[in-house]
C-alpha cells in the first residue's frame, strides 16, 4: 500500500511555480465581478419564471416561451461566468445585447402587451444591460496592458 501521508516539500521548488502564480493572479484579477454572478443568475431565474409570476402565460404565449428561453440563456451565462470566468467574461457583451433585446421584445414578440409585461421586461433588460456593462468594464480594466 502506498504511503500518502508524507509530504514532499513546498511548492517553491516546483518548476512551474512562476507560471502557476501568474495564472492564479490573472484568475483572481478577473474575479472582481464575482459579486455580479449571483445577481445575473437570479435575474435569469426571474426572467424564466416571470410569465407565471405575472400570469401572462395565456394572454402572451409567444412572450412566455421567449422569456423562458431568455431566462435560461441568462442563467447559463451566469453559470459560465462562475465556472470558467477567464473564458466567459468575454461574453459579457452578449449579456448587454440580451438586455437590449429584453427591453424591446414585448413589442416585437408579444401582441399588445399590457403595462405589467412591458415594465417587467424593461426592468429585466435594464438590469441585464447594467450587469453586462459592469462585467465588460471590469474585464477591460483587468486585461494586461501590452
Amino acid at each position: 500500500m502506498a504511503d500518502v501521508s508524507r509530504t514532499r516539500g513546498d511548492m517553491t521548488s516546483h518548476p512551474d511555480v512562476s507560471e502557476m502564480r501568474e495564472r492564479y493572479a490573472r484568475m483572481l484579477g478577473g474575479r472582481d465581478v464575482a459579486l455580479v454572478d449571483g445577481p445575473v443568475f437570479l435575474l435569469g431565474l426571474y426572467c424564466a419564471a416571470s410569465p407565471w409570476i405575472l400570469h401572462y402565460t395565456a394572454s402572451q404565449p409567444a412572450l412566455m416561451v421567449h422569456n423562458l428561453i431568455m431566462g435560461i440563456a441568462i442563467g447559463l451565462l451566469a453559470l459560465g461566468f462562475t465556472r470558467a470566468p477567464e473564458r466567459m467574461y468575454g461574453l459579457s457583451w452578449a449579456m448587454c445585447a440580451l438586455g437590449i433585446w429584453m427591453i424591446i421584445a414585448p413589442w416585437i414578440v408579444g401582441t399588445n402587451p399590457d403595462a405589467g409585461v412591458v415594465a417587467s421586461n424593461v426592468v429585466i433588460g435594464a438590469l441585464a444591460l447594467v450587469l453586462g456593462l459592469i462585467c465588460a468594464g471590469t474585464v477591460a480594466r483587468s486585461k494586461p496592458k501590452r
